[in-house]
């Protein structure tokens, strides 16, 4: 897999939304312990982060209303949907973008790339974080899991997205926070930059990420683009 700097001269920047564009996971978290003893789930002991760092963050609903309720899909999907609606309150009050993402994002249209956010997340959730983070004008298209064949970790919403803007795997990154999102980045045969922000770093480096940064202050990300800008001329 490329390096960051060996994509010179890039052409976009695909990202994905929870847990990269904001810190949403903590709210995410929160509602499934809020909801999750109600239903019954694990004999109604609360979930803990692990559980939802290795089963729920990142992945598409379609997929956790099957691990929920693998006898009745359809309450299921139903339960996906008061839980989002849920979300979705927590949002408006509170969503603090991730530390530097403006920075990295003045950077993107400085240079005049082109620019997609490609998320799990349902329509709804996506349109209102991007909204909320005031990122609306910033992307040039949101590709959403649900409007692939198959959702992230498999690759085709990151193929979709370097389809719609007409760019190259070979000139274009992925910002990512999750495994499953990573591997879809990778599979897609692109460098990924790995955001820590819940996940630990151990659990993420068995994606594969080209770098793994902090949040988007992190020095090694700049030093890399720091590169790339040189080799670009």
């Amino acid at each position: 897999m490329k390096s960051i700097p060996d994509l010179a001269p890039l052409e976009a920047v695909l990202f994905d939304v929870d847990g990269t564009l904001c810190d949403s996971d903590p709210l995410h978290y929160q509602v499934y312990c809020e909801m999750l003893p109600e239903i019954g789930f694990n004999n109604g002991v609360p979930i803990d982060e692990e559980f939802f760092i290795k089963n729920l963050a990142g992945k598409h609903n379609p997929d956790i209303a099957v691990l929920l309720y693998p006898d009745d899909i359809p309450r299921g999907l139903k339960f996906m949907e008061d839980k989002e609606e849920r979300f979705r309150r927590l949002v408006l009050e509170n969503l603090p973008p991730i530390k530097g993402l403006y920075k990295l994002t003045k950077w993107i249209k400085d240079c005049g790339l082109k620019r997609a956010a490609v998320t799990n997340a349902p329509k709804q959730n996506a349109e209102l974080m991007i909204s909320k983070l005031g990122l609306k004008e910033f992307f040039d298209v949101v590709i959403l899991g649900s409007d692939c064949k198959r959702a992230k970790l498999y690759p085709d919403p990151y193929l979709k997205a370097l389809e719609v803007l007409k760019v190259s795997k070979d000139h274009t990154f992925v910002c990512e926070d999750s495994v499953s999102g990573i591997k879809a980045g990778v599979a897609a045969g692109m460098p990924v930059v790995g955001l820590t922000t819940r996940n630990p770093e151990s659990v993420l480096k068995e994606a594969n990420p080209t770098i793994l940064i902090k949040d988007y202050e992190d020095p090694k990300l700049w030093e890399a683009l720091e590169e790339l800008d040189k080799r670009r001329g």
